[in-house]
């Protein structure tokens, strides 16, 4: 999968695939997004993934319920 926010000076793009993708279906996409500072300042695309995943998780929590992990437990080959 190739992800990736750019501005364009031009009307057209080239767009090179990686090996495992040629022959296959592929879907283009092309929106306008809203221009952020993270966006803005130079980003690796995981950081860009890894802000977006914490903005679609925000407000969920996680109840384990008193699950406590028993590392004997888990080594014990019996």
């Amino acid at each position: 999968m190739i992800r990736t926010i750019l501005k364009s000076n031009k009307k057209s793009l080239t767009l090179e695939l990686p090996d495992d993708l040629v022959g296959k279906m592929i879907e283009i996409i092309a929106f306008s997004v809203d221009e952020t500072k993270s966006i803005e300042k130079e980003t690796t695309p995981i950081e860009i993934r890894v802000g977006y995943l914490k903005d679609r998780l925000k407000g969920f929590t996680f109840n384990s319920g008193g699950y406590r992990f028993d590392r004997d437990e888990a080594n014990d080959y019996e």
